[in-house]
């Protein structure tokens, strides 16, 4: 024998995943640009240069606290652009572009770095970002844009380019109409404030007002579906939120069909396809555990509804998923499945 074998030993895990971090970061940008693309489409200018504004901020902010924590340079995760565009998306079309650097930075600043860094976040970086500029700029966070306005690709929304703490002044009769005569007519505030119900065709296809990314349902179904299909994401968290507040919101419409509306506008209105399938899949601040993965899923959907109907805002998404990321880690620990041989019951 001239040749001697050898063995190789190594700890845990012995299973790796096909997917790098950066190939499945990657892929999920590649998810939300066609979200992106059909956003410019329907709002124009104002769009394209908020998601570069905000996108720019989340960069510039990850490289500055990386470099001066002597990480070197982290872009390459692609963990800061998806926050910069899941941002984005989130706001207004006409939403000053100042205030959408402000939310970059502290999505990146406080969602993210202060937890220390990609891996370490326990809520989603894009959602802490939305909910300062929610509970900083009330007003300009609930100023919305009809889609489809005639003069979208020529002219920007004057309170796009407004000064910090100035008011933009309409140049232009479209703005005048999209500024003044559409505050908060998203179909979530309609039906909330006015009784009026959208039509479900229109919130399939995204040919209403809202926020950047959120009113087209089927194209963020598809794009959710191409990331599921390529197991870069867990199918599982968007069906059981959905889940959740289907069943919920079809509950109490068969209480009072008259008073609350149909499940399927629930599913296609505001946000909530948008937070299913790209914030409360966060593979960092979501549980792992089978039971875990519904009950976190199921609750997001429930307490979407429950903030719509009962609470004072007209939409939910971002506090159901906010509140869902800070009860995971006990989620996780009450579902962790019995360990191979152990008696039901015995402590580990």
């Amino acid at each position: 024998m001239t040749g001697k074998s050898h063995i190789e030993l190594r700890t845990s895990p012995h299973v790796k995943a096909a997917h790098t971090v950066e190939q499945i970061m990657r892929n999920v940008v590649y998810a939300l640009l066609p979200i992106a693309a059909f956003a410019v489409w329907q709002f124009g200018v104002s769009a394209l240069a908020l998601i570069l504004v905000v996108t720019a901020s989340c960069l510039a902010t990850e490289y500055a606290f990386s470099r001066s924590a002597g990480r070197g340079n982290t872009l390459s995760d692609w963990s800061a652009a998806i926050t910069g565009l899941l941002l984005a998306l989130t706001l207004p079309p006409g939403f000053p572009l100042w205030m959408g650097a402000v939310a970059g930075f502290i999505a990146i600043a406080l969602g993210k770095t202060l937890f220390g860094g990609l891996g370490y976040n326990v809520f989603n970086p894009a959602l802490v970002g939305r909910a300062f500029v929610q509970a900083a700029f009330p007003v300009a966070i609930t100023t919305w844009t009809p889609a489809g306005m005639p003069g979208r690709f020529m002219e920007f929304i004057p309170s796009t380019l407004a000064l910090p703490f100035m008011t933009p002044a309409p140049v232009s009769e479209w703005s005048r109409q999209a500024v003044d005569s559409f505050s908060g007519a998203t179909p979530l505030a309609q039906w909330k404030f006015e009784g009026v119900i959208t039509s479900t065709s229109d919130l399939f296809t995204g040919m209403t007002a809202g926020s950047t990314g959120e009113t087209s349902a089927l194209l963020i179904l598809l794009c959710g579906a191409y990331l599921a299909a390529r197991r870069m994401m867990d199918w599982r968290i968007p069906a059981a939120v959905l889940l959740g507040a289907v069943v919920t919101a079809g509950l109490l419409y068969l209480v009072n069909d008259q008073h609350y509306p149909t499940p399927l506008f629930v599913l296609f209105s505001g946000g909530l396809m948008l937070g299913a399938m790209f914030m409360a899949s966060d593979m960092v601040a979501s549980p792992v555990t089978p039971w875990g993965i519904w009950i976190y899923g199921l609750l997001i959907g429930v307490l979407t509804v429950v903030i719509r109907y009962f609470g004072g805002l007209s939409e939910g998404v971002m506090y159901a998923i906010l509140l869902g990321n800070a009860l995971s880690p006990l989620i996780e620990n009450l579902t962790q499945p019995r360990i191979y041989g152990a008696r039901k019951g015995a402590k580990p």
